[in-house]
């Protein structure tokens, strides 16, 4: 059974009410969930595999702001704005499944038991702390430390599994060139950190590099 963190608050009665009013949903490798710009009117709970947050930048080029995983919610602000729209393009990484709550189906539950909101602010703190740390990591900090401290994250995030993610996305989420990354994931495979496959990472050293991020 999946952990939902942003649920904690909840009483088990009112998380399993939430939780029921949604609608199932799965999603093959590389399919897209929204695209940036569509009508918000949902709320996703990433039920099972993983999802990349894309965005476009003012010059038109790609990033990508984070990977979430089990447990971990998307499309936040459609609950809040009843005229919202998309704000990033939603991808799977994996094949995946999520439950997806409707605007209308989350205002009934919030007339019957309000402390559902507590839901919705834990979920949107948790978005604005995740940005927060990103565009800190993009504004102030060298090109090595960004590629090495989006590996750590994604290390963390795929718990021990490999790292299914691509040289080009590694870049995306790190704001610089393939490259650039290809040359500090050489550098770090020749260190006995890591072993590059097609597609995937292995994190061999886990501790060597977050000593390297610290440093």
């Amino acid at each position: 059974m999946t952990d939902w963190p942003v649920l904690a608050s909840l009483p088990p009665a009112e998380r399993d009410e939430l939780l029921r009013a949604g609608r199932r949903r799965r999603f093959a490798k590389g399919e897209v969930v929204f695209h940036h710009g569509d009508p918000a009117d949902s709320l996703h709970l990433l039920d099972s595999g993983r999802v990349a947050v894309r965005v476009l930048t003012p010059q038109g080029e790609q990033a990508i702001l984070t990977i979430l995983g089990p447990g971990q919610v998307f499309g936040e602000l459609a609950l809040i704005d009843g005229h919202a729209h998309r704000t990033a393009t939603i991808t799977a990484l994996q094949a995946c499944e999520t439950i997806v709550l409707r605007r209308r189906q989350f205002d009934k539950l919030r007339e019957l038991h309000p402390q559902v909101n507590t839901f919705l602010l834990a979920s949107l703190a948790a978005q604005v702390n995740r940005l927060s740390e990103h565009l800190l990591d993009v504004l102030f900090s060298p090109t090595p430390h960004r590629v090495q401290r989006r590996l750590l994250i994604l290390a963390d995030e795929f718990d021990g599994e490999p790292i299914a993610i691509t040289q080009e996305d590694l870049a995306l989420m790190a704001g610089t060139t393939r490259t650039t990354v290809n040359e500090i994931l050489r550098d770090l495979e020749r260190r006995g950190t890591i072993r590059i496959g097609r597609g995937r990472l292995e994190m061999l050293d886990r501790a060597a590099l977050a000593r390297r991020v610290r440093g």
